[in-house]
């Protein structure tokens, strides 16, 4: 698959999705994670999303840092902080170390049942294929707080076309402006 093809995926709950897949080495990734949370901190929600839960934080301001020690992208916000392991973890062995490291990363967005879209988000998963994170975009029908907005702003899609130029080379998509409104799945 190159780059401007994306993976259809029907999602458990009947959805459908778009999905792009991103390399997974060290260097992107932290390249990735320093764009998304130095560049849109204050747009983004993130956390695991797995059937059952749903954690939606909202960063508290800019990082104070983005580090990385054996493997682990610590993404440093003064009063707290979170790990994830992008690059060869050596301190628990190599199995664990290949179990730890993110082996999947992508761009996905989910599109309603009239073939529009309505969320666009990037995601990371580990070696089991469990996911280590997501990170919900900024939204053209959701304001920051996650309110529905009475008209959407398509201009909130500037993350998600930097992320595909960026990391895809792929233009703006105009499909991504043909939405009416919020949908939840």
């Amino acid at each position: 698959m190159t780059a401007t093809e994306y993976a259809v995926v029907e999602t458990p709950g009947g959805g459908v999705e778009h999905v792009w897949a991103l390399p997974a080495d060290e260097s992107t990734l932290l390249d990735l994670i320093t764009a998304v949370f130095t560049d849109h901190w204050q747009h983004i929600h993130f956390g695991p999303i797995i059937e059952g839960a749903a954690w939606e934080v909202g960063a508290p301001n800019a990082p104070t840092g983005i580090t990385v020690n054996d493997g682990y992208a610590t993404v440093d916000f003064g009063a707290w902080h979170f790990h994830l392991c992008i690059g060869e973890h050596t301190a628990s062995g190599a199995e664990m170390g290949r179990i730890r490291r993110c082996s999947r990363a992508e761009l996905y967005r989910t599109v309603g049942a009239d073939g529009a879209p309505v969320s666009w988000g990037l995601r990371l998963f580990n070696g089991r294929d469990e996911q280590m994170m997501t990170v919900l975009l900024p939204n053209p029908f959701l304001s920051d707080r996650q309110s529905i907005l009475d008209a959407p702003d398509f201009g909130r899609l500037a993350a998600w076309d930097e992320l595909r130029e960026r990391f895809l080379s792929l233009p703006p998509d105009p499909l991504d402006r043909t939405g009416k409104g919020f949908a939840h799945g």
